[in-house]
């Protein structure tokens, strides 16, 4: 019996390498929950260029992004490869970089080779950046942005860094960091240290009105700004694409807009004024635009452009090539400015704007009976029928108004967007009295962490807007600071021909009556 229970005893020994393993065991799994638990913490205090843990701008309301695709945890996986890992791996990984003697070789090509002269409204850098030119900038006046401000650009050092503080509608940040991205490729060692405020709505804020006096505006970069504001305009994300409705690229998309405006010759266009958008965004002159839809009473045809219906075909409807066969387009802000209309001044028709409010950084090139028709927003409709009758009248004075703001936007190549982005900020950076220094929350932003974000559709809108190499000419050459009446002279010059269009459509009306 002893026996027995001395072998029933060895047959279940406590074997204590089963509890220490089991312990092991238990310890690495803890570890492995807890891990996973500290890094989804992470991720979900982490801020991202496509909107995780941002909320959308407070001055501008839409939609929040949600994120419900993916899976909580490929999520969190996504945010900390793409937000910390990617640019570091591709800096390893990167390839040959050129060596000294091969980028001073580069460099010596580049000063060798005479720059063009920069556009005419290039001078207007000057005018953006004049509220700084005496006093400079100081880190006191970027920090004091920062409560206008979506998010904060840094370069130091060739390098993008980005401090984020609200959401930016669809993929413009995205656009806009890849613009600045490409801009550092193409003048490689030239873009100097910078520290920028920058919002991505589009209303301007900055109001000179509130301006005290003796105290100096607040630095904000933004897409637009008007004679009230003190807001400095930059080229828009749309230039590198605008995936969400099939937009492409400026370039690319200039040259099919061309190519469709020369379907048909001017006579053979149909003699009306055209305009197609959405008037749903808080906009009084698109409202009054949607009376004017009559083509026996007012020559017009305006259409309601429903984004939901033609995001059901793809955009098939909305190509902008396919717009361009009517003599007259028409120009109307909508909640503030628009991108559409660098794309109606494209297509050779005669514009016509609607007293625009808003000016982006190039249409201060645009000039009234040059390159443009000004139409009133006091009794619209006549307006607009008055320039219709007008260029029904004089088709050659019309098209050739039309072509020149054609060939205007045909000079705008992405050659001439980079140059402005390029002299805007050296002449910006040369306001500041500090060094630029990221602040501890700003992420590095590089080409592989904005594609590791990006869908499969702005990938591809991502890689055909990419600079594939260094420029091997210098930016164009920035006209000297003009004289400080040149501004005032150059308003007063617009508004004058303005009145007498005014004129002209009074005596007409007159007439009729």
């Amino acid at each position: 019996m002893a026996k027995q229970h001395a072998w029933a005893h060895s047959a279940h020994p406590r074997s204590p390498s089963y509890l220490f393993f089991s312990v092991v065991a238990l310890s690495f799994l803890s570890l492995i929950a807890l891990l996973i638990y500290k890094v989804d913490n992470f991720a979900s205090q982490t801020k991202t260029i496509v909107g995780h843990n941002l909320e959308p701008t407070p001055w501008h309301l839409f939609p929040p992004k949600n994120f419900t695709d993916e899976s909580r945890h490929s999520r969190a996986y996504k945010i900390i490869q793409c937000s910390y890992l990617t640019c570091r791996y591709a800096a390893t990984v990167g390839g040959a970089q050129p060596s000294e003697g091969q980028e001073e070789e580069r460099r010596g090509l580049v000063s060798s080779r005479t720059p063009p002269q920069c556009p005419n409204f290039f001078k207007f850098i000057y005018r953006d950046l004049e509220p700084w030119m005496k006093t400079r900038i100081s880190v006191n006046h970027i920090n004091e942005a920062k409560e206008h401000a979506a998010f904060r650009i840094v370069i130091v050092e060739g390098k993008l860094f980005v401090d984020l503080y609200y959401a930016c509608v669809q993929s413009r940040l995205m656009f806009t960091l890849w613009g600045i991205l490409q801009l550092i490729k193409k003048y490689p060692g030239m873009v100097p240290d910078v520290d920028m405020m920058f919002d991505c709505m589009d209303k301007p804020t900055i109001e000179r009105a509130r301006v005290e006096n003796g105290s100096l505006p607040l630095p904000l970069f933004r897409y637009c700004t008007t004679e009230a504001h003190f807001d400095i305009p930059f080229p828009d994300w749309s230039f590198w694409g605008w995936p969400e409705v099939n937009v492409e690229a400026w370039d690319e998309q200039f040259k099919e807009i061309k190519k469709g405006s020369q379907a048909q010759t001017w006579l053979k266009k149909i003699p009306r004024a055209y305009w197609k958008g959405n008037p749903d965004v808080e906009s009084p002159i698109r409202l009054a635009l949607m009376q004017c839809n009559d083509s026996n009473l007012w020559g017009t045809e305006i259409i309601r452009q429903d984004w939901a219906e033609e995001a059901k075909t793809g955009y098939e409807r909305s190509k902008l090539s396919d717009q361009c066969n009517y003599r007259y387009k028409i120009y109307a802000e909508g909640y503030a400015w628009s991108v559409s209309l660098k794309y109606i001044l494209s297509c050779g028709s005669l514009p016509l704007l609607i007293s625009p409010q808003y000016e982006d950084f190039f249409t201060r090139a645009l000039v009234p009976k040059l390159n443009y028709w000004p139409v009133s927003n006091v009794d619209l409709c006549r307006s607009i029928k008055f320039a219709v009758d007008w260029g029904n009248t004089n088709p050659s004075q019309a098209e050739a108004v039309g072509k020149r703001a054609q060939h205007l936007m045909e000079s705008l190549s992405m050659d001439r967007v980079y140059d402005y982005m390029f002299h805007l900020i050296s002449e910006y950076a040369k306001l500041q009295d500090f060094k630029p220094v990221p602040p501890s929350s700003a992420q590095q932003v590089c080409e592989e962490s904005l594609l590791c974000f990006a869908d499969d559709k702005q990938k591809e809108f991502l890689k055909k807007s990419a600079v594939t190499d260094g420029s091997s000419t210098p930016p164009c050459t920035l006209i000297k600071r003009p004289n400080p009446n040149f501004f005032t002279i150059w308003n007063d010059q617009k508004r004058k021909i303005i009145d007498n269009v005014r004129d002209m459509e009074n005596r007409a009306n007159a007439a009729i009556t």
